[in-house]
Formats: C-alpha cells, structure tokens, sequence
C-alpha cells in the first residue's frame, strides 16, 4: 500500500487536497437527498429526471470554458468563481420551488446529483498538483487525492441523510430537514472560495511555458494533443454516459422506491460505498506500477460492471446492498489511473485544457442520461433497467479503451518489462 505523500505536498498541494475534501463532503452531503427533495417540492420523476440531466448540462458548458481559460486567467480566480457558483446554487434551491427557476440555477450554478465530481474543479486541480510531484509519483498522489474525495463523499453521505432523518424525527417536515442539508452545502461554497484564495502564484500556470490558449493554431486550449484527447473524450463520454443512469441520486431514489429505504440507511449505504471506492482508487497505484495504468482501467472496470448489472437481481434489500458494495470496493480504480493518463499524454502547458476536455466530455455523456433514468423509474416494470443499461455501456467502453489505447506507452512506464 503506498505512503501517504502529505509530508511531500506543497502549500499549495495541501490546499488542494482540503479543498476536494470540503467540496467532496458538500457533493456527498446532498446526494442523497436531493431527488427527495425535489420529489418533496412536488416534482414527478420526468421533472426530476430533466432537472438533473440540465443540472450536468450547464456544470459541462460551465466547466469547459472554465477550465480552458483557467491557465489564461489565472486557475485560483476560476476556482473562486466556481465555489461562488456552488453558494448561489444552493441559495434558489433553498429559496424557492419554482421548476423553472429550479431549472436556471441548476443550470447556471454548480449542483452534484451524483456525489462524484462537477465543475471545474477536477481539471484545475489535476493541472496545479502535476506540477507539484515527479512524473512517477503523479499516479499515487493523484490515488490518495481521489481516496480524501471518496472518504469525504462518505461521510457527507452519512451526515447528509443523518441529518434529515434527525431533524424530521425532531418533528421538521421532510421539505424543512431536506433544506437545512442545502444550506449546508451553500456553506461549503464560502468554505472552498476561502481556500482556493489562498493559493500562490506557484498554483498557476508555469510561467516559462506560452499557454496552449494562447499558440497559433490552438483548439480549445490544445496545440500538439488534440488527437488523442478527442479520441480520449468520445470513450470517456461513452462510460460516464452509461454511469449517468445510476448516479448516487438516482441509486438511492432506486432504492427508495424498490424497498422503501429511509434517507438514514441510505445515507449509511453510500458512506460504506464510497469508503471502499476510496480504498479501491489507493490500491490503482501499486497495480498501475506493476500492470500499467490502460489495463489497469480495464481489468479492474469490466468486473465491477458485471456486479452492477447483478444488483437488481437481488431479492432483499440486505443482498441488493452487498452487491453493490462488492462493485463499490473495486469500481474506482481506474479513477485515477485515467487522471494521470490524461495528464501524462499531454505537454504541462495543455494540462489544465487537456483534463477540462475529457471532464466535459465525461460531464455531456451524463449529463444525457438522467431524463432517460427518470423515464424508467416512472414505470416500476422497467426501472430496474437502468443497471442494465449502465453496465452494458460501461462494458463497451473498458473493451474499446483497451482496443484504441493498450499499446501507447508513457514515458513513466517505459522502464517496465511487459503489461
């Protein structure tokens, strides 16, 4: 199991780290209440469904302009108005139940239906810690990176359906303990604007180095990558597409609906879950060293597809948790495998652009699934289809990413004997 690199982060390393763990409890922490909410406003599941699905439309519009200027403007000025977006968000939501102004904010602001990763974030902060570590060490500190943002999904997960299930057993309706989760997250918008202000200018873009925005010929922030990263962007769309079905929003409105879990045990599933997605993201790097970081991916992706496609087979409620457990304990290696390949692909001055592109691609394919989840969900005979359709997409993707990218070696695995 690797060390911990802390002692070896910088500052602007540590910063980094507690703002992902801030944001992660934030995205964890509302998850799993927001499709009761929305259901609590009085919103059918089609309207559930489209309210999502545009949520993740307007963080991908958002995250790629974000991220692709980020180098030109400075990444600690886009990370504070991202975190401003996460506070404005949180505020409508609060303050009214209007579908349609619930539509513009989900769109406009920074809303995570999934309790994983949205905005611009994640292509930010990849591009600022690369900077900070060796080459050969990217893979680990980017492991122990996605590792504090899984342990803080787990426990905003917990607290999150925690505290509603309090406040309503303290006599709140659901809609009042729903609404104090989101002021919560609001909070966290003010938390992560602070910390991301405190960045130096080593967090910036290498002032050696011309940005890629601004060379002739550039597209998107790209100069000499742009192959690799489009062709890299259509599969990532692909999986995050056949993903959006089961998004921990949908998972625990699924759960709700098949058995009747209340928002405290399915607060406590999600917090088992993703401490083991956690564990699972640690243990990638030690099998990325020895196996490489496409096959890594793959071999640990296509089985915990197949157990996703087993979880609405299951005839309880305790076997149906196992198993999706047992996918959870391996489903997030090839997290940060798949970070640190698009970050070795491509020159340092691309980075920021090169991991907003493939977020955003990532972003669009989910961001087309959840009205399709929410149609299915409206019909009891044809909801558990949306395992189905996730695995079997996901599938598809593990096998055409071995297929299109087994034999491009990187500079780090050079030395290695075999795959």
């Amino acid at each position: 199991m690797p060390i911990s690199p802390w002692n070896e982060l910088t500052r602007d390393g540590r910063l980094l780290f507690a703002a992902r763990v801030a944001r992660m409890f934030g995205y964890g922490f509302l998850a799993v209440v927001l499709a009761l909410y929305l259901s609590a406003l009085g919103l059918d599941e089609t309207q559930i469904g489209l309210l999502l699905t545009l949520t993740l439309v307007g963080d991908t519009a958002i995250s790629l302009w974000i991220s692709t200027h980020a180098d030109r403007y400075g990444r600690r000025r886009m990370l504070v108005l991202g975190s401003l977006l996460i506070l404005g968000a949180g505020l409508v939501f609060i303050a009214t139940g209007r579908f349609v102004i619930l539509l513009v904010a989900a769109t406009i602001g920074v809303i995570s239906p999934s309790g994983y990763e949205v905005g611009p974030f994640l292509a930010i902060e990849q591009a600022a810690l690369s900077q900070t570590v060796a080459d050969g060490q990217r893979t680990r500190t980017f492991a122990w990176y996605n590792l504090a943002g899984s342990f803080a999904t787990a426990a905003g997960s917990l607290a999150g359906g925690g505290i509603a299930r309090l406040g309503q057993g303290g006599g709140l309706t659901a809609l009042a303990s729903y609404r104090v989760v989101l002021a919560g997250y609001a909070l966290i918008g003010l938390v992560l604007g602070w910390l991301f202000w405190r960045l130096s200018p080593a967090a910036e873009a290498s002032r050696g180095a011309t940005p890629a925005t601004a060379r002739p010929g550039s597209r998107l922030g790209l100069h000499g990558s742009g192959g690799l990263v489009l062709r890299l962007s259509g599969l990532f769309a692909l999986d995050a597409f056949g993903g959006g079905f089961v998004i921990q929003s949908v998972l625990a409105y699924w759960f709700y609906l098949r058995f009747g879990t209340d928002e405290g045990t399915l607060g406590a599933i999600f917090f088992g879950a993703n401490l083991l997605a956690g564990v699972s993201a640690l243990a990638a790097s030690a099998i990325a060293a020895r196996f490489g970081l496409v096959n890594t991916m793959v071999f640990t992706h296509l089985p915990s597809n197949v157990l996703l496609m087993l979880v609405p087979l299951m005839p309880t409620l305790p076997l149906a948790i196992l198993v999706l457990l047992l996918r959870f304990s391996i489903s997030q290696m090839d997290v940060p495998t798949r970070q640190s390949y698009t970050m070795a692909i491509v020159r340092p001055e691309e980075r920021s652009a090169a991991a907003g592109i493939t977020g955003t691609a990532r972003s669009v394919g989910a961001a087309a699934a959840p009205v399709f989840a929410g149609l299915l969900l409206a019909n009891p005979a044809a909801m558990s289809g949306l395992f189905f359709i996730a695995g079997g997409l996901k599938i598809v993707y593990d096998l055409l990413l071995l297929r299109s990218f087994r034999q491009v070696r990187l500079p780090e695995e050079a030395s290695r004997v075999g795959r």
